[in-house]
């Protein structure tokens, strides 16, 4: 006789694995490092968020992620990869699995998207202080789980996208895989979701650590089903090993409210 419970929960499975990729050094990235270096208010990004594209770095990290990707045994390669739409991301995406040699088409999801930073976007910390006093005191009150900029998202905004996404996971049918290509904040989110942190943790957890370009974050549930496990985080071994440039280019560590 047929196990119906089973066969229920077996219907109900969804995926077993879920990659979680920073994208390569980015144009925007080495202009805010060079802001933030030489003390100016503002950053010269060369284009619109969206549209910033990889460094000549990010570009060689991107190669090293796929050819580190092509490694893994087919049978266990993801079955789906999704990216930001920001082009940073869709880049090392594209990059990745094509020198990978998967046979997958990448897609895009604006839910992956960064951050929006409305009125702070574009510059500096030092710029915000020197030009919206008042929006830079709101945000140490605040912390920056919780502070929403003019025209822009609060983390906790990000989060609420971010649910739908991981929830679409418990739906894909027993034993996929996916790969999301996305930026350091979300990885972050990611966490917080997965592993039900609170305020607290998450923002110790921010402070405390950079989420590297190009690196892998890795979480597993053999079952298909309940609570995710964290087999790795924020992992560039894959840069080292083939003699790439392992970059940073971390958010702001000031992330507490007081």
């Amino acid at each position: 006789m047929e196990n119906s419970g089973l066969t229920q929960a077996v219907r109900e499975a969804g995926a077993v694995e879920l990659i979680l990729v920073r994208h390569g050094e980015s144009e925007g990235n080495l202009a805010a490092t060079e802001a933030s270096q030489a003390g100016a208010d503002v950053i010269n990004v060369p284009a619109r968020d969206p549209d910033v594209t990889l460094s000549s770095t990010g570009q060689e990290q991107s190669l090293a992620l796929g050819r580190a990707l092509a490694t893994i045994a087919e049978d266990l390669r993801p079955d789906a990869v999704v990216s930001s739409p920001y082009l940073r991301a869709f880049q090392t995406a594209e990059i990745a699995v094509e020198t990978a040699g998967w046979p997958v088409k990448v897609r895009t999801d604006e839910r992956l998207r960064d951050r929006e930073l409305g009125i702070l976007d574009m510059l500096t910390r030092q710029g915000v202080e020197r030009r919206l006093p008042e929006e830079a005191e709101r945000r140490r009150w605040l912390g920056k789980f919780y502070y929403r900029p003019p025209g822009g998202e609060s983390w906790a905004d990000v989060v609420l996208r971010l649910r739908s996404v991981l929830g679409e996971l418990n739906s894909l049918g027993s034993g996929q895989r996916v790969m999301l290509v996305c930026h350091d904040a979300l990885i972050l989110l990611v966490r917080y979701v997965l592993e039900g942190m609170t305020e607290a943790e998450l923002l110790d957890l921010a402070a405390s650590t950079s989420v590297l370009n190009a690196s892998i974050t890795r979480y597993v549930r053999p079952e298909g089903n309940g609570p995710w496990t964290l087999e790795s985080f924020n992992v560039a071994d894959h840069l080292t090993a083939q003699g790439v440039e392992v970059t940073e280019h971390a958010g702001d560590a000031d992330v507490r409210p007081r």
